[in-house]
């Protein structure tokens, strides 16, 4: 596990974890960062730079979207296994996300951001662990299966812009996975795997705060830039990401997150 002596600042701790490649010590030391800033035994520093890109672990092997091979509906083992590391793989990337955006931005957004972002990346670390547990009862590890990097390209092009990191991970990216879970959980359900469900019932309650996180700090950025919180966002989605934002919306999951849908509605594909 990372260890940190108490004088050091929160921006090197996150970027020593950020750095690492190892999951499992990715994942102790993340919630060691958590933990620690907690606790008040980490300065309210900026002294170093978060890195370009996190470390990341020699497999999987990460690919071009395009090039990623098809899942299916998950029904056979074979698919089961790509599903749950599919998963693993989103969640492992969600870690670096989170870290970073306290790293990054923490030192022009506050206390009480760093302090959401770290909470939010020891979920995320916790995610990760539990997947990674359920798909090694399932006979399979994680990197065992190609991935690709279409998260953390999103926060790279992001980098430079606290409001569109918001506007494109937490209010689109992660609000996609409100949309898409629910059916997930019921098709796993559906396979008989009880355990499976549980974990991604946990984990959409979690992405439900964790969007509402980012959506309230968003509302922040809006009001110190004296802009209409609607029209910025859209600019902001509209300039920094590449895909489409699509239905169907799991509308009551979003609005609990505080994305109303007026906000994203308009700009349905």
């Amino acid at each position: 596990m990372t260890r940190f002596p108490e004088a050091v600042s929160v921006a090197a701790a996150i970027r020593e974890v950020l750095l690492e490649c190892d999951p499992r010590a990715k994942v102790m030391g993340t919630r060691k960062v958590a933990r620690d800033w907690r606790l008040g035994r980490l300065s309210f520093a900026f002294d170093v730079a978060m890195p370009e890109s996190p470390g990341r672990p020699d497999a999987p092997e990460l690919l071009p979207p395009n090039r990623m091979p098809k899942r299916g509906k998950g029904g056979s083992e074979k698919g089961r296994i790509a599903l749950w590391h599919a998963l693993a793989h989103i969640e492992f990337v969600a870690i670096d996300l989170a870290l970073d955006m306290a790293g990054r931005f923490g030192g022009e957004m506050g206390e009480a951001f760093v302090s959401d972002f770290l909470a939010v990346a020891a979920d995320e670390a916790m995610h990760f662990a539990l997947i990674d547990r359920h798909l090694r009862g399932l006979g399979s590890s994680y990197g065992a299966l190609p991935a690709h990097d279409g998260l953390w390209e999103a926060a790279h092009k992001t980098r430079g812009d606290v409001g569109a990191r918001l506007a494109v991970v937490p209010m689109v990216l992660e609000a996609r996975g409100l949309d898409v879970t629910p059916a997930t959980l019921q098709r796993v359900r559906a396979n008989g795997d009880e355990r499976g469900a549980t974990i991604l019932q946990r984990i959409l309650d979690d992405e439900i705060r964790h969007v509402r996180f980012g959506a309230n700090h968003f509302a922040d950025v809006a009001k110190r830039l004296n802009q209409d919180h609607d029209t910025l966002w859209k600019a902001l989605v509209s300039r920094h990401f590449g895909g489409a934002v699509k239905p169907p919306f799991n509308d009551s999951a979003r609005l609990a997150a505080g994305l109303s849908r007026d906000l994203y509605g308009s700009i349905a594909c």
